[in-house]
């Protein structure tokens, strides 16, 4: 059967995911999975049902960094209840550079999924693409606890998360388009780093060739876009988690849509491998990744922090 629309032929290849915390949104939306971060928990927050959540999680007797992963698991339990597949929920970015942390809070936020009977195969533990990060998801994989690693913005990155084993990685698009775009300044031309030519789709093809000719199972997932362009650049790509807004916009568009990444026609090559101080010299010496790693990781804890005071 024909697709009526893009966002029927892209799920022909490509999980969709809404890149979103508000669960009415998700219930409209009926994504097979969804992904979430402290920014996107903290403005579902303020809707009336994340207000419940947030009422809720001030009862318990625990201080408020501790209340932040009841308010995330509990917003997680809610947006299972519309979708098939898989959330995602993240560790304190706060915790970034810290391996025994990082795996003991996901061990938490299980524990909490699981007293609340959702399986942990319906979970990804959402961790900065550190060093530590992917240390912590070799950990974390080995006990049955699946990983997304976010925050992605090189191949060092990816291969340091795919030889940990983790099950999925989030390696961003838009955020890669605007650094390059405020980089050119006024050189910037839109028309020629639009499509398959756009900065960060060029990253995310680059670790998708990467990973699949090394036979590696890490899912790739796409994320963070800018631009309708950017997400049918990449259609084919194993999951791409998606804002409302785009999905929307898909699902109105009946134009043809052609797949653009396939793993068919790759040579196979070695298995990725990389050492910590090929990780570290790599992402140093990207300006990009070095500076939109930290920047990230800065942002996810504020907004954790803003979470905090919302909840004593």
């Amino acid at each position: 059967m024909t697709p009526s629309n893009r966002l029927e032929a892209l799920r022909q290849w490509t999980t969709v995911v809404a890149d979103t915390g508000d669960i009415d949104e998700i219930a409209r939306l009926k994504p097979t999975e969804a992904t979430t971060n402290p920014s996107l928990i903290l403005k579902a927050a303020r809707t009336a049902r994340g207000e419940a959540i947030l009422a809720a999680a001030r009862c318990a007797n625990e201080s408020p960094r501790l209340r932040i992963d009841r308010v995330v698991t509990d917003f997680g339990k809610a947006i299972l209840e519309h979708i098939p597949g898989r959330v995602s929920t993240e560790v304190d970015a706060r915790l970034s550079f810290d391996t025994r942390a990082t795996v003991e809070k996901a061990r938490r936020l299980i524990a909490l999924y699981e007293a609340g009977d959702i399986s942990r195969e319906r979970v990804l533990i959402k961790i900065a693409a550190t060093w530590e990060g992917c240390e912590a998801a070799r950990v974390l994989e080995q006990e049955g606890i699946h990983c997304n690693m976010t925050l992605i913005f090189s191949l060092a990155q990816a291969k340091a998360a795919a030889q940990a084993g983790a099950t999925l990685i989030s390696p961003f698009v838009g955020r890669i388009y605007d650094w390059a775009k405020k980089e050119a300044g006024d050189a910037w031309n839109e028309a020629e780093n639009a499509g398959v030519k756009d900065p960060g789709v060029q990253s995310v093809t680059a670790i998708y060739r990467t990973l699949k000719a090394a036979g590696s199972k890490t899912q790739i997932m796409g994320a963070s876009f800018r631009n309708l362009g950017e997400i049918t650049a990449l259609a084919g790509c194993d999951l791409l988690t998606i804002a409302p807004k785009f999905i929307d916009a898909l699902r109105r568009d009946e134009a043809p849509l052609e797949r653009v990444l396939s793993s068919d026609t790759l040579t196979p090559t070695a298995p990725v491998a990389i050492t910590e101080s090929e990780f570290r010299w790599e992402t140093t010496m990207s300006a990009m990744a070095n500076e939109k790693l930290a920047q990230g990781i800065r942002a996810f804890a504020a907004d954790t922090e803003t979470l905090e005071k919302l909840l004593v």
